[in-house]
């Protein structure tokens, strides 16, 4: 498989660094590897967000801002039509023949941007990954997850399994375990692990669909990995 550097940028609140987090945990359950740094100021809902993703077959001794990237993820719509980004334009330092994913149901981009982006040879992939969170997940919150869903669909760096293994570790971390003390107390906690199993099923929905939608729509890279 070739090396993917990989810029994910959207707002607080959407999930950015958890996806990040993800994204690398899938290579490594894969026995591949990855790195990511995470990159934000204040932490509030809409403020920018960036990670940075490393991810190969081979070790990857870098760290840091990805300055050159062959893969550009967009959360948010306004990343691109407000500049909410530490990065701008968002294109910015882009490969020839690169991915582009952006989390809209609309086309945004502008006419001189669309220009610079077909003389880089650049796959551009619209997709409403809220929209779909909505109607899956109940929640604006499962966006990363349709972004992460449709960014492996599209990739086949890793296989299903080792999605649902970095969200299960991310959500559930340790399984669920009574607290050796007052039924009361193990009640509670159980009911607590209920909820994180319920929202981790309604998650791996999301992917799911992302996941097929990249199919379905021609999207998946000739030189995908397969396992």
């Amino acid at each position: 498989m070739k090396r993917y550097n990989i810029r994910i940028a959207g707002v607080g609140g959407q999930g950015v660094v958890t996806s990040a987090h993800i994204l690398g945990n899938a290579m490594s359950a894969a026995g591949k590897y990855a790195t990511l740094v995470p990159f934000f100021g204040s932490e509030k809902r809409m403020a920018p967000v960036e990670a940075y993703v490393r991810v190969s077959d081979q070790p990857i001794y870098e760290v840091g801002e990805v300055v050159y990237p062959n893969v550009i993820m967009i959360y948010h719509p306004q990343v691109i039509t407000h500049g909410k980004s530490y990065t701008m334009p968002f294109y910015s330092g882009l490969k020839e023949n690169g991915l582009v994913i952006i989390n809209t149901d609309a086309d945004i981009i502008p006419e001189e941007d669309w220009k610079i982006l077909n003389d880089l040879n650049t796959r551009v992939h619209m997709f409403p990954a809220t929209k779909l969170a909505l109607e899956i997940a109940g929640t604006e919150l499962a966006t990363n997850m349709a972004m992460i869903g449709l960014f492996f669909g599209i990739t086949k760096l890793v296989g299903f399994e080792h999605i649902e293994q970095a969200v299960r570790e991310r959500f559930l971390g340790n399984t669920f375990v009574a607290s050796g003390g007052t039924t009361a107390l193990d009640s509670a906690i159980e009911k607590k692990f209920k909820k994180k199993m319920e929202l981790l099923e309604k998650n791996m929905q999301v992917i799911r669909e992302a996941f097929k939608i990249a199919e379905e729509r021609g999207w998946v890279e000739e030189e995908a990995y397969t396992s």
